[in-house]
């Protein structure tokens, strides 16, 4: 055999074990043939990587202006292969194809061809290197995919918002469009239905709120001040932020849950394919009927929880009913009232546009439904804080 025979014969091992992937040159018919051999897969990474940037084709490249030989790549000997082995015969095929000896795929068993197939579809990815990163690297790894995931996610729940403005406008424009049934149906449980527990709570802030003021203003002798702290907390800041915390895990976890089970029955494919549109029939009414009713339940808990602060009042500081009603009226004004209930359309929007927008996100798994619900709650309540906060600082900066 020539000196390009001997290259030819020329066997690359990558791994002792038998069942290692391997390449073998071999002559058919005057033909150059690679036989890939062996498991190609993530196990073997390393030195299957190591072996494919090594190996050379044994003829000499075409000259200049001449047509490259075509090589052959035989996968019949392949006895397992993941995406990691997919990407590194693909890589290999690209080398061979740039050293002048394109080569075609052959003998590919059905078992390999719907993987190799998705991932040469899709294009190379990276492959893992098998070394870990060190803790300060993996921790800075995972930061900025976070920041990464972070900043899609808000790019992609701003546009769900425009979409959903452009919605209202066009519900505005043709009322009749509006499910009314739907909507009622929506009030009655985001606002009825929520009465019980949002009360008991409301009651319990108050009882908590007025017995710690008590503590620490007795000292002074200044127990009546409770009810100046209780009002002007509960009116401005903790009825309405408590009120959108509650609904955020009962209403908008329900609203993911709700639209995500009808996402995994294909029933939101099924509206699409009757001419109806889901941002119609499924996020409008319960958007709508959760900003009709979050104000009403912010009212509602701010008179439940000033009545727990004014129970507990009378029983540890011997302030009776009229004394706390007359005291809140000179401490309280009017504009503290409207303070915290003005926040409650804007929380309500907040709450129900993420509960639909993770809802619509689910991709068809029972997993899904109870992950994306999760998100929705924690994505709602960090949204709810953010506004409050900046209606803060607006507040103060307009001296109201």
């Amino acid at each position: 055999m020539s000196s390009h025979g001997n290259q030819a014969v020329q066997r690359v091992q990558m791994a002792t074990a038998t069942t290692a992937g391997r390449l073998d040159w071999r002559d058919a018919d005057g033909r150059w043939v690679l036989a890939v051999q062996g498991r190609w897969d993530l196990a073997h990474a390393e030195a299957l990587r190591a072996a494919v940037e090594a190996v050379v084709p044994p003829p000499p490249p075409p000259p200049p202006g001449a047509a490259a030989a075509k090589g052959e790549l035989d996968l019949s000997g392949l006895e397992a292969a993941d995406t990691a082995g997919a990407v590194l015969l693909k890589r290999l095929a690209d080398r061979l194809a740039a050293q002048g000896w394109p080569a075609d795929f052959t003998g590919v068993r059905p078992a390999h061809a719907a993987i190799l197939e998705a991932v040469w579809t899709v294009g190379e990815a990276a492959l893992p290197s098998g070394r870990p990163l060190n803790p300060i690297a993996a921790m800075t790894l995972r930061t900025g995919e976070a920041a990464v995931a972070a900043l899609e996610e808000a790019r992609d729940l701003l546009s769900f918002f425009g979409l959903l403005s452009i919605t209202f406008a066009r519900v505005l424009v043709r009322p009749w469009k509006l499910r009314f049934t739907a909507l009622v149906f929506h009030m009655e449980q985001t606002g009825l239905n929520a009465l019980p527990i949002l009360g008991l709570l409301s009651f319990l802030i108050g009882v908590v709120l007025a017995y710690q003021g008590a503590d620490q203003l007795r000292p002074y002798g200044a127990q009546i001040f409770v009810v100046n702290l209780l009002g002007i907390s509960v009116l401005r800041e903790i009825g309405i932020l408590m009120t959108a915390i509650i609904i955020a895990g009962r209403s908008g976890s329900a609203f993911t849950a709700q639209i995500g089970t009808m996402k995994v029955n294909q029933e939101v494919d099924a509206l699409r394919t009757i001419g109806l549109d889901p941002m119609e029939l499924l996020v409008i009414p319960r958007v709508l009927a959760l900003m009709i009713t979050l104000p009403l339940l912010a009212f509602y808990a701010n008179i439940v929880a000033l009545a727990g602060g004014a129970v507990m009042s009378y029983f540890v500081l011997d302030i009776s009913v009229v004394q706390f009603v007359k005291q809140l009226r000179l401490a309280v004004p009017a504009q503290h009232l409207f303070a915290g209930l003005i926040k409650a359309p804007v929380f309500a929007l907040v709450i129900g546009m993420v509960g639909c927008y993770e809802g619509l996100k689910v991709s068809g798994s029972a997993e899904s439904v109870g992950r994306l619900t999760t998100k929705s709650v924690v994505e709602a309540i960090f949204l709810v804080i953010i506004i409050d906060a900046v209606f803060s600082v607006m507040f103060s900066y307009l001296g109201v």
